[in-house]
């Protein structure tokens, strides 16, 4: 299988029903939810298909109302998902998001769902496009999937690889994670992590211990949450944050990889991929849903052209 021709980006993962209190409160006492789709990689796509990218998704969903909603929600965010398939028996997963004062909890539903009976089979085992971005949440989904992630790092290659690590404690323990996420890593060419997630997988400390940790990618980005994001690579870059008043966080790390490769694509610095990335992650912040729709191009390109001294000084709460 093939994306349409012409496409730039090429995402693949599971993506799940998610229902999520409308209003930012806990799942205990909200009265009334939202259901949407919640999956890294189609966050990826569709914040790219809203920055103008040609961009497809693939994954697998079951053959249920929920799977076939979710898809049609994707691609009707200009998401090309004809590489979707249907399982007939497996199911869709799902997620609840169960937001509080301290943070967001997730619970899973998506043990045995038809995205984790994905293998190295799958998309004849190539990819098609400029760029591909994985996570390291598929190789956790089964091992099938790690088998999958595996060949698309190892085999022939079409596409440059992005891949965000993406640690998700609720799938695997970090002593099982932690030697096989930094495998996977090293073979990418892109690759994104938290400061916070390389703590807790390898011990690192600073940006600097990442890099020492994962020194095969080309392009090593390390985000330090509200604080700076570092990009290590020809010329390494470093932009603070801006400030968010936060409403939801999950999902934030997802935009920022959109805006970074959205940069890469069209060929901007290091700095204004990070810049965009930052943007894109802020946006996120400030609702309880996974992607929502994005400033206009001209807002978004003064804020990438503006001083040094005027981003420093940006703070995002309300809307953008």
């Amino acid at each position: 299988m093939t994306t349409r021709a012409g496409h730039e980006v090429l995402c693949l993962g599971e993506t799940m029903s998610l229902i999520a209190p409308a209003e930012p409160v806990g799942l205990e006492t909200a009265t009334s939810f939202t259901l949407a789709t919640g999956g890294a990689e189609s966050n990826v796509a569709v914040h790219l298909a809203a920055l103008g990218h040609r961009v497809a998704w693939a994954s697998r969903v079951g053959a249920d109302p929920l799977g076939r909603r979710l898809v049609a929600t994707i691609g009707a965010a200009g998401v090309d998902t004809s590489l979707v398939e249907t399982h007939s028996t497996a199911p869709t997963g799902v997620y609840f998001k169960d937001p509080a004062p301290g943070g967001t909890t997730v619970y899973y539903y998506r043990t045995g769902s038809a995205a984790s009976t994905m293998d190295e089979r799958f998309l004849g085992g190539a990819a098609d496009a400029e760029l591909l971005h994985i996570s390291g949440i598929t190789p956790a989904l089964s091992p099938g999937c790690d088998r999958l992630i595996t060949h698309l790092l190892t085999g022939p290659r079409r596409s440059k690889i992005s891949f965000d690590v993406n640690y998700r404690p609720a799938l695997w323990p970090a002593e099982a994670a932690g030697p096989r996420l930094r495998e996977l890593a090293q073979l990418a060419d892109i690759v994104f992590v938290g400061l916070d997630e390389a703590g807790t997988l390898w011990g690192a400390k600073t940006a600097d211990d990442v890099r020492a940790v994962l020194d095969g990618p080309a392009t090593l980005v390390v985000k330090d949450a509200a604080n700076d994001a570092t990009a290590f690579g020809a010329r390494p870059a470093v932009v603070t944050a801006p400030e968010v008043r936060v409403v939801e966080p999950v999902g934030a790390g997802d935009a920022f990889a959109a805006g970074y490769l959205s940069g890469v694509l069209r060929g901007e610095s290091g700095v204004r991929c990070l810049r965009l990335g930052h943007l894109l992650a802020a946006h996120s912040l400030l609702s309880t849903e996974d992607h929502t729709a994005l400033p206009t191009a001209d807002v978004l390109a003064g804020w990438l052209d503006c001083d040094e001294s005027t981003w420093n000084a940006l703070r995002f709460g309300g809307s953008l």
